[in-house]
């Protein structure tokens, strides 16, 4: 497959955003792509930010014909742990028909679909590109560029390709994103860490408080969220998309989870509890010692992060507002709280029917012979938001994508069909556009 080996390329570039170590590497992989896009006749700019550069490059052939807007996101999450990786996660290995690599499926997989997908473009398709390389840290350099620089980005469509399908070989398009909000809580006890034989019994023990806040934060049964006022605003879904939504194996889902009962809140289907209610889940949680043996102390500090998934039509400032008091309306008494607000992103909708989607529907049909499904995704992409308010323009959420490409986690991958799926779709709805249909 020609576009396969300068995807390897890509994906060797260890491009992860959160790391100060591998700033260059993250500089590295928009100067690849800007260069990738210059050889197909693109003009690139690097905008430079406080931590990584903005990639935005525009082949603009008509001014009467239509533009599309392409975003996709550069950057990855780091790869621990590496002992689980069964190729280094910056040695991209192909095997069985899919590349598994740090980014394969996440973004930079679906986002070199659409550069390869130029390839013999219509002259009557302008196509810009707004690629970002913080995306995984929340996007704090791309949401004020959008609204600085709107009349550049201006489009008839933004197209976006960093999701899922929701199965192997069912052609997806998703009319929907969770929000985020993510905290992180810090609980200071005595003044330095102590023996818990000599002060055992007195002294606040800031592990055991977070203990009881993390138990007060849902209800064991019922798996609700207790936060006052979190609910107030979540917009029900109507049962006409209900209806456009595919039918979920909820066994082979308990399979691919490795459990034997889906968790989540009571009263509603896996797939509303996926895409449409809201989440609350503890991400990571620190303090005492954790090495090897033992060591009898009470610590000072603990600490965990927690993070919200948020639907229409949920303000991420304003949960984080109401869980924060939450928070400190059920800290015990003697500890110190802090809570940092680390990053979030509203939800989106989008329409199923607008008619850049009706055409994204008839290329997916067109190259995989059966029509596609409509869905909702569990994830964020705070960046989608900002464009809809910005440009006003439709937007379609094409996911390439699949459920077990492991995003997040080690031995990520993309599927090879996809990759070729994808591009011939792209190139598909390309023509589509042009012709006017």
């Amino acid at each position: 497959m020609n576009a396969l080996e300068p995807l390897l390329e890509f994906l060797s570039i260890p491009s992860v955003s959160t790391d100060p170590a591998h700033k260059e590497d993250v500089r590295k992989a928009a100067l690849w792509l800007a260069e990738r896009l210059r050889e197909r006749g693109f003009r690139t700019e690097l905008h430079e930010t406080p931590l990584h550069p903005i990639l935005y490059a525009e082949r603009l052939l008509d001014p009467k014909a239509p533009t599309v807007l392409v975003y996709g996101h550069y950057d990855v999450q780091p790869p621990d742990p590496l002992e689980l990786w069964e190729n280094p996660p910056f040695v991209p290995t192909v095997r069985e028909g899919r590349v598994y690599a740090r980014g394969a499926s996440d973004d930079k997989g679906q986002l070199w679909a659409h550069v390869a997908a130029l390839e013999g473009l219509p002259a009557r398709v302008n196509v810009k590109f707004l690629v970002e390389g913080e995306e995984e840290i929340g996007s704090p350099s791309l949401l004020p560029f959008v609204r600085e620089h709107r009349e550049k980005l201006q489009a008839d469509v933004v197209l976006i390709s960093d999701g899922a399908m929701f199965a192997p070989f069912t052609p997806t398009l998703t009319c929907g994103l969770r929000g985020l909000a993510y905290l992180e809580v810090r609980l200071k006890g005595a003044r330095r860490d102590l023996h818990s034989g000599s002060f055992g019994g007195v002294a606040p023990n800031p592990i055991q408080a977070m203990g009881w806040i993390l138990s007060k934060l849902k209800d064991e049964k019922t798996g609700k969220i207790l936060v006052p006022g979190l609910y107030d605003r979540v917009r029900p879904v109507s049962e006409e998309e209900k209806r456009l939504w595919p039918s979920l194996d909820e066994e082979a889902l308990r399979r691919e989870l490795g459990v034997e009962v889906l968790a989540g809140e009571e009263g509603y289907s896996p797939l509303e509890r996926l895409w449409t209610r809201p989440t609350l889940d503890p991400n990571g949680i620190w303090g005492g010692y954790q090495g090897e043996g033992s060591k009898t102390v009470i610590p000072a500090e603990a600490g965990f992060k927690v993070s919200l998934r948020l639907v229409p039509d949920q303000d991420p400032e304003e949960v984080a507002s109401q869980v924060e008091a939450y928070l400190r309306e059920i800290c015990p008494p003697g500890y110190t709280m802090e809570i940092l607000r680390l990053h979030g992103g509203r939800p989106v909708l989008t329409d199923p029917f607008s008619p850049p989607m009706r055409l994204m529907a008839r290329a997916l049909e067109e190259v995989w012979g059966r029509p596609p499904v409509y869905t909702r995704e569990g994830g964020t992409i705070p960046v989608v938001a900002e464009l809809q308010d910005a440009l006003h323009a439709p937007v379609v959420l094409l996911g390439l994508g699949l459920p077990d490409d492991n995003l997040h986690a080690p031995n990520e991958k993309f599927d090879l069909v996809n990759l070729e799926k994808g591009i011939a779709v792209l190139k598909r709805f390309y023509e589509l556009l042009a012709r006017g249909d």
